[in-house]
């Protein structure tokens, strides 16, 4: 979109009411395709600013993956699987649950699917109050600000608009030779519909959610191999941790075969049969390909229209969230990493205020934080040790296990600790790393202190509530203080 345009459109005031321009045709100051995280956040707040909007989702729901088939059902079967297992709670009070496997999963689905609708029922109402124009259906980029939509309900409109969001988000890879046609080779969008009582599964890809499902299964008692090439899982947090929560799977009963890597998924009479380059074959009851994911951008009219892509299929922009083609612009998992809800709801807010002039550009740096929602949580937020060292800095690190604190020991999970990264120096915290109970929850304070530029002294002076899971970061901090009066203390 042209700055001209910007000028002219920020300073004439919006008329209420859709324009027709041609026959079939309606006017909107802004058009976003797709009503994830990103979609959503975009929507609202050019709405907000008193911008008319229409949003097109393809699905007949709203929320996009999160809220369908990944995100929200991943963390509450992770909860629903620890409940109904009694698993946190097996070593502390020596009491386990026992219920009928087929009861167990029939409860399982159901919770997801009712926090899944709740999930969905708040999009909704996020997007009704806004005023926001909803169509079920797919669009199709048809021309200068023009969007064709097939509606689900049969028949077609075309809508015209000032600028276009594509927030179409993400789906997962699927490389040749998995036989994803098979009942029981799954990926991501797939596996938590869980139709029977899972006796063993091979998981291929130790990220993030080939972690999360590893441990799921696994506290549903169900014989685990997770599968990957890099020589641990999690590679991209901290080595630290991702050694800590590779114990930590180990010791729950998973098998991690690292590194490793998938030759062959096959179908044979014994049942599914998976070859490994090591040579050991597998034959477990599901399989589950957690490994990549690309862009939704197929059929879209991208190269028509002029949106220049990558080989996965996801949108290139600029800081702006600009795309090649002018007045169309692009946000949310659809353009790559980090592809995290937190993320694409901020760059789908920038991308609205940048596409609709409404001056709310001003963000600072992004600062994401990293969860992981495995048993343990494992979380992260800044630098690494690896990539401090890396960047030539002189740092040092603070460490408070969780088996020190009285919450933790209080609720049985006394198992991971808080690790601070900072400079030696100035002692300006750098990175926060958290495996434990509630990770994702705990990095939220040192997301706060780094995004300010605070030191490690903040965690010393502050006041927690006693007994907290915070109050581990005082005690990091006090580590991190010793160490540095100890110049030859380890790291």
């Amino acid at each position: 979109m042209s700055a001209a345009l910007e000028a002219s459109r920020a300073d004439s005031p919006i008329q209420p009411g859709p324009t027709p321009l041609r026959t079939g045709a309606q006017h909107f100051d802004f058009i976003v395709i797709g009503s994830g995280p990103a979609g959503e956040k975009a929507a609202a707040h050019a709405a907000y600013f008193g911008k008319r909007v229409a949003l097109v989702e393809r699905s007949s729901h709203v929320g996009g993956v999160p809220v369908s088939s990944a995100g929200i059902p991943t963390k509450t079967l992770r909860e629903a699987a620890l409940y109904v297992t009694g698993f946190r709670r097996r070593e502390v009070y020596g009491v386990r649950a026992e219920l009928e496997s087929s009861a167990a999963i029939q409860l399982l689905r159901r919770r997801t699917e009712d926090v899944s609708r709740l999930a969905e029922d708040q999009v909704r109402i996020n997007l009704d109050r806004h005023q926001i124009t909803v169509l079920h259906g797919t669009a199709v980029l048809a021309g200068s600000g023009v969007v064709r939509v097939r509606l689900n309900s049969g028949g077609q409109t075309v809508l015209v608009g000032d600028a276009i969001l594509l927030a179409t988000g993400s789906r997962p890879l699927h490389p040749p030779g998995i036989p994803f046609d098979d009942a029981d080779v799954h990926d991501s969008s797939t596996v938590f519909r869980l139709d029977r009582p899972v006796s063993s599964i091979a998981i291929i890809g130790a990220g993030a959610v080939g972690c999360e499902y590893a441990s799921i299964f696994t506290a549903l008692e169900a014989k685990v191999w997770l599968i990957d090439r890099a020589t641990r899982p999690l590679q991209f947090m901290d080595q630290e941790i991702s050694e800590l929560f590779a114990g930590s799977l180990t010791r729950m009963g998973a098998r991690l075969l690292l590194p490793d890597r998938v030759t062959a998924v096959e179908r044979s009479k014994e049942g599914l049969r998976v070859s490994l380059a090591s040579g050991e074959v597998l034959h477990p009851d599901k399989v589950l390909f957690a490994a990549g994911r690309c862009g939704n951008t197929e059929g879209l009219g991208m190269e028509d229209a002029g949106v220049s892509v990558d080989d996965r299929g996801r949108i290139m922009v600029n800081e702006r969230f600009e795309t090649s083609a002018p007045g169309i612009f692009a946000a949310g998992d659809v353009i790559g990493p980090p592809a995290l809800a937190s993320v694409s709801m901020e760059q789908g807010r920038l991308a609205a205020a940048y596409a609709c002039a409404t001056g709310q550009t001003d963000a600072g740096e992004f600062l994401p934080t990293f969860g992981v929602y495995s048993v343990p949580e494992v979380a992260m937020v800044g630098l690494t040790e690896a990539e401090a060292a890396g960047a030539g800095i002189d740092y040092e690190v603070g460490r408070a296990l969780f088996s020190g604190n009285t919450r933790a020991t209080i609720a049985g999970a006394t198992e991971g600790m808080v690790k601070l990264v900072f400079r030696r120096d100035d002692r300006r915290l750098l990175g926060v790393h958290v495996i434990g109970e509630i990770a994702s929850e705990v990095i939220h304070l040192g997301q706060a202190v780094i995004h300010h530029g605070g030191r490690i002294d903040y965690f010393v002076h502050a006041t927690f509530n006693i007994p907290t899971w915070t109050d581990a970061y005082k005690y990091a901090a006090f580590d991190g203080l010793q160490r540095l009066a100890g110049a030859s203390a380890p790291r």
